[in-house]
């Protein structure tokens, strides 16, 4: 990724779309947000990405049996380097049982910080095993495929 363009630009001015863009929840939430920070100057901060993102194309690629040895390894990696123990196959699990649902509401379901579930989500994610919706998140066809073999 490489940025292209800063420009600033005013409040009002800004769209929906602009903050949906920015990771923001609604333009009142932007609006927000700014008011608490240091400074009032909002950028639009243009970007261009030299390479396709690879967890797409991992995403809709069903594992093969060496594959799901693979998946298994990583996932048990990730289990073993967590005190509190085994997490990786609960999310899958959560996720699986309840697509596009809110990530707080699912991190609520399990006793945990939003936070640190969403953190734990895109580490799962890294293996193409889920992919994020506007709201919530699903298993990929890699991951319900893995589901299925495991």
């Amino acid at each position: 990724m490489r940025f292209v363009s800063v420009h600033p630009v005013d409040m009002d001015d800004l769209t929906e779309a602009d903050a949906h863009g920015a990771g923001m929840p609604s333009l009142a939430a932007l609006r927000k947000a700014n008011e608490r920070g240091r400074g009032s100057q909002l950028y639009r901060i243009g970007v261009a990405f030299d390479r396709p993102d690879e967890r797409v194309a991992l995403r809709d690629t069903l594992p093969t049996a060496a594959d799901v040895v693979t998946i298994s390894a990583a996932l048990d990696r990730l289990d073993r380097g967590r005190r509190t123990g085994p997490w990786t196959r609960e999310i899958l699990a959560l996720i699986a049982s309840r697509p596009a649902v809110r990530a707080p509401d699912l991190a609520q379901s399990l006793g945990r910080e939003t936070l640190r579930f969403k953190t734990d989500v895109r580490r799962i994610k890294e293996l193409g095993l889920t992919h994020s919706l506007d709201v919530g998140y699903e298993l990929s066809a890699r991951g319900r495929a893995y589901l299925d073999l495991a």
